[in-house]
């Protein structure tokens, strides 16, 4: 199993950036965003159920300006960030998990993880 994230950096208050997950050898229910900033706890950004009708999930402080989505041929998830603000910094983090409880904004309803990606909004 493995997921491969891209597209995080630096950018500045206002602007956009799009991350990647690339999911191989596991089918997930759900795949989700995950962030943590330094000294806080790694929470739920978003997430969206696979599958023929795929249903999206937000956090409150990114509804409006964050958009995930997800291409089923390329096994591929992406999530939009638009009008980043400072406290959009943190490690970004793809999971796939069942959620068995479904809490897709838990850490703990993940199985798999991506590497992480730096996001920096300065």
């Amino acid at each position: 199993v493995q997921l491969v994230e891209s597209g995080g950096g630096f950018v500045k208050p206002g602007g956009s950036l799009r991350l990647s997950c690339t999911v191989s050898g596991f089918s997930s229910s759900y795949i989700g965003w995950l962030r943590q900033a330094p000294g806080k706890e790694r929470g739920g950004v978003a997430a969206i159920r696979t599958g023929l009708v795929s249903t999206a999930y937000y956090a409150d402080s990114v509804k409006g300006r964050f958009t995930v989505s997800l291409d089923n041929a390329k096994n591929t998830a992406y999530l939009q960030m638009n009008k980043l603000k400072p406290d959009d910094t943190a490690m970004y983090y793809c999971a796939a998990g069942l959620l068995r409880y479904g809490r897709w904004f838990s850490p703990d309803e993940y199985r798999y993880w991506g590497q992480g990606t730096q996001v920096t909004v300065s």
